[in-house]
């Protein structure tokens, strides 16, 4: 369903979930009917700008709002993302979605992807083979052809980028001041869908060239990593040095601990 429906192979407890990313409203709407919504946050080093040509870049640039971890410049991206275990919860016993007028656009767009960047490969899909050709062909080389679904393709991308302000202020107002490395992991913060709800809800005051960048912690679980980010003096975590509470570390790695945990 999408690029972040991944188990956390590092903490028992929120292994197998799933996390399906939303729309600030599309999050405002999953709260509202009580399911639970998590802030995933990956940072991306950023020590210079890069070329207008270099079109990953700039698409992580486009959905990303500029902070600092130490001395190292860096850009954070934010998905808000639907949380549950197993089956949907609004997929009801007759198996047929209990919002489906209303379900996220992520949903709208299965099994194509979010990120621009990945082709739609039916061998690595579930999708029976009448689904890629029956009525009109859903996909050629690789590529999605239905007019529907590219709609609402870009209408996500678009959306992504529009809330990247709401997100800035939604860190601030929560607290939230810690990343995964991009490629490597994220931190799921966990906020109260109360605390959530409300700060989605406000109008986040505009931010300019000259607002102070907010400094970030970059959590690993490699110990290469963490080396490297000392190296630049930014502020590295060690995920296993982290507290229990709200948050976790999602790593896409099994866990490469230093030689000597870090105080």
């Amino acid at each position: 369903m999408s690029d972040l429906n991944f188990s956390c192979t590092q903490c028992g407890k929120c292994c197998h979930d799933l996390r399906l990313p939303l729309t600030r409203p599309e999050a405002i709407a999953w709260l509202q009917r009580g399911g639970t919504v998590e802030v995933l946050c990956e940072a991306v080093p950023w020590v210079a700008e890069p070329a207008a040509s270099d079109a990953p870049a700039m698409h992580k640039r486009q959905r990303s709002f500029p902070a600092c971890s130490g001395e190292l410049p860096i850009r954070v991206i934010v998905v808000l993302a639907a949380s549950f275990k197993g089956a949907c919860p609004h997929l009801g016993r007759d198996m047929q979605c209990g919002i489906y007028d209303n379900r996220p656009h992520v949903c709208r767009i299965y099994p194509a992807e979010v990120s621009p960047f990945r082709s739609v490969l039916p061998s690595h899909k579930q999708c029976p083979p009448e689904a890629w050709t029956s009525p009109t062909p859903f996909v050629r080389n690789n590529q999605v052809v239905d007019a529907q679904t590219q709609l609402h393709v870009s209408l996500l991308r678009h959306g992504d980028q529009l809330d990247v302000a709401a997100k800035a202020w939604l860190c601030i107002a929560l607290d939230i001041q810690s990343a995964g490395l991009s490629n490597e992991g994220f931190m799921a913060h966990c906020p109260s869908p109360e605390a959530l709800h409300s700060v989605l809800q406000q109008t986040p005051p505009v931010a300019t060239d000259r607002s102070p960048r907010r400094q970030w912690s970059m959590v690993t679980n490699q110990a290469t990593t963490f080396d490297a980010l000392c190296l630049v003096s930014a502020k590295p975590v060690y995920a296993r040095a982290l507290a229990d509470g709200p948050s976790h570390y999602l790593g896409f790695r099994p866990d490469a601990p230093p030689r000597e945990q870090p105080a």
